[in-house]
């Protein structure tokens, strides 16, 4: 008898869904192209939805389905050819391809580190990393956030010792009512929205302790569908980033039009504008000179460099990798070219 798993479930279940599909893609005369995202629809996604519904895809000769998120992490979906391009934070990038997944970012979404390690104003004990030495920080059961904070209290002169209580997105909660001190945050989403619930922070910015700046959000796909597909790939990348050209340009349009595209989801158009607000004027989505998507090989090299420094990048079985892969392999520009 075969067993079949929840995560089996879930890929024969979109692989089916996909199948059923196909009629109406052949009438359309698109190629058809599935997107997965790395979380429920936010503002790190804009750029998608503005290609998607004011027909930068269609131009492009494609017909873009953003699959609903579930719990299986996007780039499980790409390398399994479950979906053709995902959304994935960088840490999760680069511990799946260290791994042997078949993947590669092509777009970087953010051009800048959008997280920080966040606590209430009002701890007048906490000035500098250092002071976080024996605190209590209410985290999400990564290696990457031990060694992340661990180098910033260290690289401020403390030993780099804490305590750790694995609590998921409820470490929000448990910092508001002192059942942690510190916790890490995206500033661009969960940042923005303690500003407007009037709920003040402070924080500590990775890279003025050490720690590698970072394109914090990707778009990836596999090898083996850019071998197969390299035009569709290349419209692809193209159109993506006139959206979120677009999005950079226009931050209230783009707004209503994510909230427009998720209504069920997105209910507070208020913090939504916000949130896209922060990344415009915060040159998270474009640099100052206007690039979008465009990855820089520098940040790729040192952030790749800090992960196997720190022993978080693992083989297929588990153990910490001893060869330092080659990083210029897991990322191209190429499918931006003439956008």
């Amino acid at each position: 008898m075969t067993t079949i798993n929840r995560r089996d479930a879930l890929l024969l279940g979109l692989t089916a869904g996909m199948a059923c599909a196909t009629p109406t893609w052949a009438e359309a005369g698109r190629e058809k192209v599935t997107v997965a995202l790395d979380w429920t629809p936010n503002t790190n996604h804009v750029g998608l939805y503005v290609a998607r519904d004011k027909g930068f895809y269609a131009e492009a000769g494609l017909d873009v389905e953003i699959l609903p998120y579930a719990d299986t992490a996007s780039g499980t979906l790409v390398s399994n050819r479950v979906a053709d391009f995902g959304v994935s934070g960088a840490i999760g990038f680069f511990t799946q391809r260290a791994a042997g997944a078949d993947l590669k970012a092509v777009y970087a979404v953010v051009q800048t580190e959008t997280g920080r390690l966040m606590f209430k104003a009002d701890r007048a004990d906490i000035q500098r990393p250092r002071d976080l030495d024996g605190k209590t920080y209410g985290g999400f059961g990564s290696d990457w956030e031990n060694a992340l904070i661990g180098m910033l209290i260290r690289n401020d002169g403390g030993a780099g010792r804490f305590e750790t209580v694995t609590l998921g997105t409820s470490a929000y909660e448990a910092l508001a009512n002192g059942a942690v001190d510190f916790t890490l945050e995206v500033y661009t989403w969960e940042g923005i929205k303690a500003e407007l619930e009037n709920k003040p922070q402070r924080a500590f910015r990775y890279a003025d302790y050490g720690v590698p700046d970072q394109h914090t959000t990707f778009i990836l796909s596999s090898n083996a569908y850019l071998s197969e597909h390299p035009q569709r790939a290349a419209a692809f990348g193209r159109a993506t980033r006139r959206g979120y050209a677009f999005a950079a340009a226009n931050p209230d349009e783009a707004a209503a039009l994510l909230v427009e595209a998720n209504k069920g989801m997105l209910t507070d158009p208020a913090f939504i504008r916000a949130s896209m607000k922060a990344l415009v004027e915060g040159n998270y989505l474009a640099r100052p000179d206007g690039t979008v998507g465009e990855i820089d090989r520098s940040k790729i090299e040192a952030m790749g460099e800090f992960l196997f420094t720190a022993g978080i990048l693992r083989d297929a079985n588990g153990g910490a990798l001893t060869t330092r892969p080659v990083f210029s392999d897991y990322f191209s520009n190429d499918y931006l070219a003439g956008a």
